[in-house]
């Protein structure tokens, strides 16, 4: 049971219904004692009345239609009896209460000397009857309480309800903070209760403000203090190729080491700064498919070096997201792929709504969504350690890829988080493009611009960008 009120409500009302039964079946039990000791004393009063009645007659059969029989005996010869009572004496001929059976039913029965007339009066009543009538009277007075139970029980929901309000209410205040918002927690004249609750809650608070401080604290100086020496590191690399006679492979593996720290910093500090409690991003509407081209012309150096084609298609596509994320998002995409497509691979950059794009039939892209697709001629992902490469630090093949590129693991984990700051999701698959890596981001659609993005303005096929 999850919810504290319906715990409370289901405790409550159910101790209450257990009270209530008990104290009715002890009130039955007790009403039902007292029921027949009136029925019968007025057994014991309608045995007297009879036994005053003058009989002369020596034999006399009574009609009577109630349901109580009677006889009236003096010594063997019964003088008078009811028509419903039997020939033969109701009890023995010893004063008291008893039971006995006759007409098929069940009957209480009573022996009364009349000291008087010498006269024997036996009296009985139908027990059924008896019964039927001190239950009918009982369960009456039980009723209404059996009918309170559900007005009790909306009661105590009410009653738990506004005792619980407070405890909502700090749960509603904790709930509406921003990622970024460490202020301490203010209630109205909060509850003895929960005074406890917030104190420590604004304790916990400020310590994690005083946590963040630090690490924010800490990755501006490692920026500082890394950067700084590694780019004297390069510049004293530079100065010692130019002063000394040494072979050239010696100094160009000192300048890729300092150029891989340089990129596993750069690349440590923007997954920093992206995830969702550092980021202060700034949303507004874009138009993917315009930045994403501006991206691949600025990355398209590095394509040319490994003489890789490069072909974009784009429709206009209006997202709402924070420009310099998504532009870190589509440099790493196309970093990945530059550097595990071979010399003269082959590289394809797409962005048009998920209903008008080639998706495979296992996806179910939503019409209201937007997919940026890069695809390259690579070697590919095994299916089975697609989920690892968006895990941090990790490399499909370790330091010691087939491909030879250096790299640190970090590319796609920065894409993912950039991804789940836009509320966007990650398709992996394999490429068209013999066989190589496919990835696919799927963006919230702006709606406000569904009409221009279904104008959009279509590229004709597939454009290169450029070869060599």
């Amino acid at each position: 049971m999850t919810s504290i009120r319906v715990f409370l409500v289901v405790v409550i009302l159910a101790s209450l219904t257990l009270f209530s039964f008990i104290s009715a079946l002890r009130g039955y039990q007790s009403s039902m004692q007292e029921a027949d000791r009136l029925f019968d004393k007025q057994l014991l009063d309608t045995a007297r009345l009879i036994a005053n009645i003058h009989t002369e007659e020596t034999s006399r059969n009574i009609n009577h239609d109630s349901d109580i029989a009677f006889q009236v005996w003096q010594g063997d010869q019964l003088r008078a009896r009811s028509s419903n009572a039997p020939d033969q004496p109701l009890s023995p001929r010893k004063a008291g209460f008893g039971y006995t059976n006759f007409n098929g039913f069940r009957w209480r029965t009573i022996a009364y000397a009349d000291i008087a007339s010498h006269n024997w009066v036996f009296a009985a009543e139908r027990t059924d009857l008896r019964y039927t009538l001190a239950e009918n009277i009982i369960l009456k007075s039980i009723f209404p309480i059996l009918m309170g139970l559900p007005i009790i029980g909306f009661l105590i929901w009410w009653i738990v309800s506004q005792g619980l309000r407070p405890l909502r209410k700090l749960a509603d205040e904790l709930a509406g903070k921003q990622p970024e918002d460490l202020s301490p927690v203010c209630l109205d004249t909060p509850k003895h209760e929960l005074a406890k609750i917030i104190t420590s809650t604004n304790d916990l608070l400020r310590r994690l403000e005083s946590s963040l401080q630090r690490e924010k604290q800490f990755a501006s100086d490692a920026a500082h203090e890394l950067r700084t020496p590694i780019s004297t590191l390069k510049v004293q690399l530079y100065n010692l190729q130019q002063e000394l006679t040494v072979p050239a492979g010696q100094l160009d593996e000192l300048k890729a080491t300092a150029d891989r720290l340089t990129h596993i910093i750069e690349q440590i500090l923007t997954l920093y700064r992206s995830s969702p409690d550092q980021y202060n991003a700034t949303f507004v509407p874009l138009d993917l498919a315009a930045l994403a081209q501006e991206v691949v012309a600025s990355e398209y150096a590095g394509f040319d070096l490994k003489n890789q084609l490069v072909e974009f298609e784009g429709h206009s596509c209006m997202i709402r997201g924070d420009r310099f994320a998504l532009v870190s998002l589509l440099q790493n995409l196309l970093s990945n792929a530059g550097k595990y497509t071979p010399h003269g691979g082959r590289i394809e950059v797409r962005v048009m709504p998920a209903s008008a794009a080639d998706i495979p039939a296992t996806s179910s892209p939503s019409l209201a969504e937007v997919v940026l697709s890069v695809e390259d001629s690579g070697p590919g992902i095994p299916e089975a350690l697609r989920q690892n490469v968006f895990e941090r630090f990790y490399r499909v093949g370790g330091d010691r890829h087939p491909s030879g590129e250096t790299g640190c693991g970090l590319g796609l984990a920065i894409v993912r988080r950039i991804a789940d700051l836009h509320h966007a999701r990650i398709e992996l698959s394999v490429s068209r493009l013999h066989g190589g890596t496919a990835i696919r981001v799927y963006f919230p659609a702006l709606m406000a611009d569904t009409t221009d993005k279904q104008r959009g303005k279509k590229s004709e096929g597939l454009q290169p960008m450029g070869s060599t």
